[in-house]
């Protein structure tokens, strides 16, 4: 019997684990980072040690310092969580050389699986060879690791050398693999998978569909279960395929087969022989702890004839770190205050006050919502994200809320081009007009109401803002009677809560201030100086860091002088394990060149100065 658990993971995942441990009374064992040192998971197992150094390569996807982390803890087991090792056969091979149980798959399964282009030859497929005009679109795919690192759309065979390049380097970084290969590139067709879970004694479940259209960069963004809209005939063949994918493989414990589905057709895509991020929408609908599971099928339990019956709908959203109007670009900083409203599902490696820093991943949370039908489902969970309270760096939230609203998406039409069609619309600014007043007048509370203007009482107290990237000017008086601003009435004002009526409609505005970062219920406005600072200004053409990382890769033969053509790529960032390029803003010469591979860079800083062609 399992006594004492290490999880080979952070944040949202060890957390995860670690609630089903407390709740089987399982002794919990965490991992960190240096970078980690202070996060969630590593705060609530009951033992954590310490991996030195703060690179994945140097902590996360070292196996031996994990197993020698395991051991030295006292744990007599390892679940690896998802990423990182979770698909790696030598720690697989390591965990149960060192006498521990391993919670997941055999080895010789994950081995079958791992690799995309031997799981295709398995299944009877095989990658693309020699690309030509023909085969195009095409998608660059890692052979090791998922959550769409390593990925590449080509559309013109110029790109495809330079997109091979790009995810070697990003799934070597995320992997430690940089095996790549070539797949015809299916468009606007449906990503859905089918949960299996398989115990020592022949016995395998089918656990339903989920439909994991909804992406950015080949990353999941929404998750649902069942895959809505599909046949019974079509739901058939999904269980039927990759419960023989699992039996191919003689497969214990929990994975998921991927398909793209496009009409009544099904295209194998690969194994994922670990947990999956989206496992939640499974558990609530079958009324499972997949965990759990896990725990008791590596004790040798045995799993009953047939799964549980399935009830009603469940719709998960990850929420992550980041800007989508500026290239899904993640968003380093404090996560000031972070509360959900009950009745929600929330799986989360972060807290109030916790760091967001450049290391990993950029997902804070996800939040799942069950209901008897998916119109309940999606309601409940647009509502629920649309009021929780998120201070700190700029999210996906709002994308979220829309992308959940969406006529597409309510009615099921979606496919995995959804954002390619609507992330301009989904991303239009649409502040709250009121949100900079309502902060002038929480951050009015308490001063006199004749300032320092004694003689002049009732001049207007002026107040700028940021606010949707556009710059937002405010004004208001004291007055005898209190605070007044044309075209509202102020119901009340204090630090935190402002009440206002306008046209007869009484709203609420809640407002949090840390430092120049205010927000006002879900608008978040930048407070400015009175008199801005001459020193922070740059010249034209000039290319800033749009996020904290490293500067991995500058083009070949690049140097100052040099003729650069508007969009061409100068420069690529890493940050959060995910490569961003970096391109020229206009035609013309690249005057200044300050970037330099395995630079760490601040966000906004210089990295180029392109002066554009008269």
């Amino acid at each position: 019997m399992i006594t004492s658990v290490l999880v080979a993971n952070r944040g949202e995942i060890a957390c995860r684990i670690f609630r089903t441990c407390r709740e089987w009374g399982i002794r919990t064992v965490a991992v960190y980072s240096d970078a980690d040192e202070n996060a969630l998971h590593a705060r609530v197992a009951d033992t954590a040690v310490r991996l030195p150094g703060a690179a994945p390569s140097a902590t996360y996807l070292d196996g031996d310092l994990i197993v020698k982390a395991a051991v030295a803890a006292g744990a007599d087991a390892v679940h690896p969580g998802y990423g990182f090792l979770s698909e790696n056969a030598g720690f697989a091979r390591a965990v149960l050389d060192a006498g521990l149980v391993w919670i997941g798959p055999p080895p010789e399964a994950i081995e079958a699986m791992a690799s995309k282009t031997r799981a295709k030859e398995l299944m009877g497929l095989a990658p693309l060879g020699e690309v030509t005009e023909a085969d195009l679109p095409v998608l660059v795919k890692a052979a090791a690791g998922g959550g769409g690192r390593g990925m590449r759309i080509v559309r013109r065979l110029e790109e495809l050398d330079g997109a091979l390049q790009s995810a070697r380097a990003e799934a070597a970084s995320a992997f430690g693999d940089g095996a790549v290969f070539v797949e015809p590139y299916i468009e606007h067709g449906r990503h859905v998978e089918v949960q299996i879970l398989a115990d020592t004694h022949g016995t395998v479940w089918a656990l339903g569909t989920r439909d994991c259209s909804l992406q950015r960069r080949h990353q999941k963004v929404v998750e649902e279960s069942p895959a809505p809209g599909l046949s019974e005939e079509l739901t058939h063949e999904l269980h039927t395929l990759a419960v023989r994918a699992a039996r191919a493989v003689d497969y214990v414990g929990a994975g998921t087969v991927e398909f793209l589905v496009a009409g009544d057709q099904a295209h194998f895509l690969e194994m994922n022989t670990r947990l999956q991020v989206e496992h939640p929408v499974t558990e609530a609908v079958f009324g499972l702890d997949l965990v759990a599971e896990q725990i008791r099928v590596a004790e040798g339990h045995a799993l009953a004839a047939d799964p549980p019956r399935a009830r009603g709908h469940a719709i998960e959203a990850r929420l992550y770190a980041e800007d989508p109007a500026r290239d899904w670009a993640p968003q380093t900083g404090t996560l000031h205050r972070f509360a959900v409203p009950d009745g929600v599902r929330l799986d989360t490696g972060f807290t109030d006050g916790d760091e967001i820093g450049v290391h990993y991943d950029p997902m804070l949370a996800k939040l799942v919502a069950h209901a008897p039908t998916r119109a309940a489902a999606v309601r409940k969970l647009a509502g629920a994200l649309e009021r929780a309270t998120l201070h700190g760096p700029v999210t996906n939230r709002d994308l979220l809320v829309r992308s959940l609203r969406h006529e597409e998406f309510t009615t099921a039409r979606m496919d995995t081009g959804f954002y390619d069609r609507h992330l301009t619309d989904l991303t239009e600014p649409a502040p709250d007009p009121h949100a900079p007043l309502a902060a002038a007048l929480a951050d009015a509370h308490g001063r006199s109401r004749f300032g320092g203007w004694r003689n002049l009482p009732y001049q207007p107290q002026i107040k700028r803002y940021v606010m949707a990237g556009e710059e937002i000017e405010v004004r208001y008086r004291h007055t005898r009677a209190g605070l007044e601003a044309e075209g509202v009435r102020i119901v009340h004002a204090d630090a935190a809560l402002v009440v206002l009526e306008v046209d007869g409609v009484r709203r609420n505005f809640e407002v949090a201030g840390y430092g120049d970062e205010i927000h006002v219920n879900a608008t978040r406005l930048t407070a400015l100086p009175r008199f801005p600072d001459p020193t922070t200004q740059h010249a034209p053409g000039s290319l800033l860091a749009p996020m904290p990382g490293t500067v991995v890769r500058v083009a070949e033969g690049l140097t100052a002088g040099a003729a650069v053509r508007a969009g061409e790529p100068l420069l690529w960032l890493e940050a959060m394990k995910m490569q961003h390029k970096i391109s020229a803003p206009v035609t013309g010469t690249l005057s200044a060149l300050h970037a330099v591979p395995g630079q760490q860079v601040e966000v906004g800083a210089l990295l180029a100065v392109v002066e554009e062609d008269q």
